[in-house]
């Protein structure tokens, strides 16, 4: 199929999504190389800076490689997806057990390294999470805010910034999935004494130095919601 002279309008977007219409219909199969620069630049109406940079463009998108002396290739009929895309797209079930394992590991980390700083945010985040529970006046996303934020501080205070980037990128996700969940039970109800007991402990593990205590208490609070949502399916 002729790929046809472009509009003036933004001929790099343009050139990259004509290319990967070609390479999505399989014009080009994977392993293929790509005709070389003048002739796409030809095809498509516009100078070869131009192609340069929409291969260039579909080369971050994972769909092309170029390799030395021979040419570009086809690696990929559809784009690389991105790692907060693959998120949005995950169950938070799922996303609670790969949390689970990423935590019980920062908590660990935080009983070994808490700062004195550290404490004192973990002690306002608990306070925080306490108000948001007992509050009549807090709404459902206040205390789901206010617990990420207490599990966020326990990360913080592992002090490794790929845990935290990580952890980071799992809240938007965790989020929405407990607003979903609050959707169907009052998860400010369900959250009784024995889950506010464990943040507590959690944060004196934490205060003890006590890596094993630290770890368990945030396994057994993560299986027991990963158990909740499980069942509101």
């Amino acid at each position: 199929m002729p790929l046809g002279p472009l509009r003036p309008s933004p001929l790099v977007e343009q050139a990259a999504q004509r290319l990967r219409d070609q390479i999505a219909a399989g014009a080009w199969p994977v392993g293929t190389r790509l005709p070389g620069e003048t002739t796409l630049a030809k095809e498509l109406g516009v100078g070869r800076s131009t192609v340069r940079e929409a291969l260039r463009a579909l080369a971050g998108a994972g769909l092309v490689q170029a390799r030395q002396g021979a040419g570009v290739f086809v690696t990929a009929t559809e784009p690389a997806e991105d790692w907060p895309a693959r998120l949005r797209r995950a169950s938070v079930a799922d996303v609670y057990e790969i949390r689970a394992m990423l935590e019980v590991r920062a908590a660990e980390l935080a009983a070994e390294r808490r700062t004195p700083d550290d404490l004192a945010a973990l002690d306002r985040a608990l306070a925080d999470r306490d108000a948001a529970l007992a509050g009549e006046d807090a709404g459902v996303e206040a205390f789901i805010d206010a617990d990420i934020a207490l599990h966020a501080a326990v990360v913080a205070a592992a002090h490794n910034p790929v845990l935290a980037d990580l952890f980071a990128g799992f809240v938007p996700v965790l989020r929405d999935g407990l607003l979903d969940l609050a959707s169907l039970v009052d998860v400010r109800a369900s959250d009784d004494a024995h889950s506010r007991a464990a943040h507590a402990a959690l944060v004196e593990a934490v205060r003890g130095r006590d890596p094993a205590a630290a770890g368990e208490a945030v396994r057994a609070e993560l299986d027991r919601t990963l158990t909740g949502l499980l069942q509101s399916r």
